[in-house]
């Protein structure tokens, strides 16, 4: 059995989708149809822009989304079993399951994308990146320090947290004294925390406006690590998921349980992949 998983942030690159662009004329129309909806000129910044243009929340979110639902459209792949997104990816996985139209998705995919830049602006927040520690640990010694908790479950040994500016400054010394190793990210905020809750809030007036379907097959969510069929399930999850942290350890476990044997990343990069691999060194993967 198949899993398809999309990345989120972090995995754009400059160029990206350009080689879909000159030589797809489906893709061509796709990628023309995403700057209507848009309102401005996405496929230039993609295609020439520069690294710092396509870091902005703005910017990087719709980018990623337009790459890996052209690249699922492109090559109408089938016997799919299971959809899972990283962040920002859970919105690509929504999307190509037919759950939601690309013009809708893309749109909630804009909402989000300047909601959370707008969250940032307004609270001093901001993440870092944990290795070698369990998630046990992780977890015990962030309830130890107000406004700091786990925002993304990534693999074993390789959790991000998010809070306060001086809440991580704290937490990383802490976790340094445990034997981890702390990296600070640079993000624009704390996302995945109650940093986002003004957000949510707008993202969740967006969301219950969209019109979302049973998928194609269950999607594995941020919110819980659980498979869902369910419109209304799906649209509580997507929500949430923005104050919440992002389970995707758990999401590949419980995807394994349920006998998903490959998992195929669609989208920018492989950084999935590795992660995957991470989790489970039997699983086998490959990109489309």
């Amino acid at each position: 059995m198949n899993a398809l998983v999309f990345p989120g942030q972090g995995s754009q690159f400059v160029g990206m989708g350009k080689d879909l662009y000159e030589n797809h004329e489906d893709a061509k129309k796709m990628f023309l149809k995403a700057n209507k909806i848009l309102d401005f000129d996405i496929t230039d910044v993609m295609f020439n822009g520069t690294v710092d243009d396509l870091k902005k929340t703005d910017i990087t979110q719709p980018a990623i989304f337009i790459h890996s639902c052209i690249t699922y459209f492109l090559n109408n792949i089938k016997d799919i079993s299971a959809f899972a997104g990283h962040s920002l990816g859970e919105f690509s996985a929504v999307t190509c399951s037919g759950s939601l139209t690309f013009e809708e998705g893309l749109e909630l995919v804009l909402v989000r994308a300047r909601a959370m830049q707008n969250a940032c602006k307004n609270n001093n927040s901001t993440m870092a990146a944990i290795l070698a520690l369990s998630d046990e640990i992780v977890d015990e010694e962030c309830k130890k320090i107000e406004n700091v908790v786990p925002a993304n479950y990534n693999c074993p040994g390789q959790i991000v947290i998010s809070g306060s500016n001086e809440g991580i400054k704290k937490a990383c010394a802490l976790l340094k004294d445990k034997g981890g190793k702390a990296i600070p990210l640079p993000v624009g905020g704390g996302f995945h925390s109650p940093y986002m809750e003004s957000a949510r809030i707008e993202l969740e007036d967006a969301v219950n406006q969209a019109n979302i379907n049973t998928p194609s097959a269950p999607i594995y969510q941020n919110y819980d690590a659980k498979g869902y069929s369910k419109p209304e399930n799906i649209r509580n999850n997507l929500i949430s998921q923005l104050t919440s942290p992002v389970r995707w350890t758990q999401s590949v476990n419980n995807m394994i349980n349920d006998n998903i044997k490959v998992f195929i990343e669609c989208g920018p990069g492989r950084v999935l992949q590795g992660l995957v691999k991470k989790i489970n060194r039997e699983s086998e993967v490959s990109s489309l």
